[in-house]
């Protein structure tokens, strides 16, 4: 049993999420999506607005307004660029894993000829349509969200970021 699995169920039991399928499987964080992005949203709106209606302080409402711009984008960046980097590292390695165990080989050519949707979206599957996922990934050339449509036992992911 691997280490994270206990933490696997904690999280799934906090989030109580609905079954996971196809079309809950996103996944917000409040503070982030629904406060502090909303926020620097409506402070640069306000920025704009004074820019327009107030002639004696109208360089300082630029500087707020772009400073308020460069926060929002900051935000966005950073924060993506380091959840999904690591995210989808993760991902290789479980497909890679994952491939071993059921084909007791490695993946490196398989993983070469993939797409990192397709990757990505195999996670969703179990043992049983991964194979099938995967062969047609292989030969159909199938897109990730293909394959996340084509999935009929979804295997819910509640640790990703």
């Amino acid at each position: 049993m691997s280490i994270i699995q206990p933490f696997g169920k904690i999280i799934a039991t906090f989030y109580s999420m609905k079954k996971q399928n196809y079309y809950n499987h996103r996944k917000f964080y409040p503070p982030h999506h629904f406060i502090y992005l909303p926020l620097l949203i409506l402070l640069e709106i306000f920025g704009l607005y004074k820019i327009g209606n107030d002639d004696s302080n109208q360089l300082a409402w630029i500087l707020f307004s772009i400073v308020i711009f460069l926060l929002f984008y900051l935000a966005l960046m950073t924060r993506q660029h380091y959840a999904l980097g690591l995210q989808n590292r993760m991902v290789i390695l479980e497909f890679k894993q994952r491939y071993f165990e059921i084909f007791n080989k490695r993946s490196d050519e398989t993983a070469e000829k993939l797409k990192f949707d397709q990757i990505a979206a195999l996670r969703f599957a179990y043992d049983d349509e991964f194979k099938e996922l995967l062969y047609r990934a292989l030969h159909e050339n199938i897109s990730g969200d293909e394959i996340k449509r084509s999935i009929k036992n979804w295997k819910a992911d509640h640790l990703r970021i």
